[in-house]
């Protein structure tokens, strides 16, 4: 648990720093943010190497794990045994349903998957696909193949992307093996 809490600590940390250096340099121009930061032995930008080394040191995995917003995901990526494919060298795109998604879920729906793993993990390889896919691509797309076997229908309503049923709600968290595109409802294969 207190690896969480350090992994935890660390995004948020990171991401203030980001929040703070994108402010100053909406504030000021380039040459003024470059001083300010230079001046300042206490700043850490996130253009720092070692900053952005450590950031995309993380696997999906350790991502889904700091994050907080994922720990149902978690719990059943371990209960099928697939955390460790998802922490592995292979390149994945997931669609990452909140917990707040698996809530939504009909009664007692996520205790029967838990105890029947094969369905689990049927459910849960429908989520992912092979290689990494940025928003950018994605929207392009009118569906992707799943490690499931079945594809996930994809559709852009403006600024709206949607998953099969799912809405896309925070795009492109860039992983070293991969990245995450959280969804707003857990998705199910026909």
């Amino acid at each position: 648990m207190q690896i969480v809490n350090v992994f935890r600590s660390f995004f948020l940390l990171a991401f203030a720093m980001a929040a703070v250096f994108l402010m100053v340099a909406a504030c000021g121009s380039e040459e003024e943010v470059e001083t300010q930061a230079a001046s300042s032995s206490n700043m850490m930008t996130v253009t720092d190497p070692v900053v952005e080394e450590a950031m995309v040191a993380n696997t999906i995995v350790d991502i889904a794990v700091a994050d907080g917003r994922f720990t149902t995901l978690v719990t059943a990526l371990q209960a099928a045994e697939l955390d460790g494919v998802l922490s592995g060298d292979d390149q994945f795109t997931v669609f990452a349903p909140t917990d707040e998604a698996f809530a939504n879920l009909p009664e007692g729906t996520l205790e029967s998957l838990l105890a029947d793993i094969p369905a689990l993990k049927d459910i849960l390889l429908y989520h992912v696909t092979s290689g990494s896919v940025l928003a950018a691509d994605v929207v392009t797309l009118d569906s992707a193949p799943t490690l499931q076997g079945q594809s996930v229908d994809i559709s852009v309503m403006g600024s709206s992307v949607m998953v099969d049923q799912a809405n896309v709600v925070i795009t492109d968290i860039i992983a070293s093996n991969g990245v995450i595109h959280v969804i707003d409802a857990v998705i199910l294969p026909e």
